[in-house]
């Protein structure tokens, strides 16, 4: 379940689950990703191990890493947002802490359409709040 939730979060930089799936993931993504920035064989077969999805490895070493050069550690941030509706569980975001992509525009000047949709903490964040101020 972690491998497949570490190859989500790394596929779409940002997930939504409880907070125990959360805190649980956050040392096996920071691991893969160190492991990574090594750049040799061994830490490429290593993360293949986990990392089973070819598209997810590609974007792993083109564009996850290379934002990681600079950091030695702490690659993921755990944002809490509350409860959720149904059964109470804690929930949480999981997203890396990478530069979000570039919009692109045309050539009038005029904002195109944004390469990612708004933020996820953000419209999590505000759900939260109105379940909280319906209950």
């Amino acid at each position: 379940m972690l491998a497949n939730m570490a190859m989500s979060l790394l596929q779409h930089r940002v997930i939504r689950t409880t907070d125990a799936k959360a805190k649980a993931l956050r040392p096996v993504v920071d691991r893969l990703i160190s492991t990574a920035k090594k750049g040799t064989l061994a830490s490429k077969r290593q993360v293949a191990r986990t990392v089973h999805v070819k598209d997810v490895f590609k974007k792993l070493y083109t564009d996850i890493v290379p934002q990681f050069t600079e950091r030695d550690s702490g690659f993921t941030r755990v944002v809490k947002l509350g409860v959720r509706r149904g059964d109470g569980a804690m929930m949480s975001v999981v997203e890396l802490l990478t530069e979000k992509p570039a919009e692109r525009s045309d050539k009038k000047g005029k904002k195109g359409k944004k390469t990612t949709k708004a933020s996820p903490v953000k419209r999590a964040k505000k759900t939260a709040k109105k379940t909280t101020k319906a209950k």
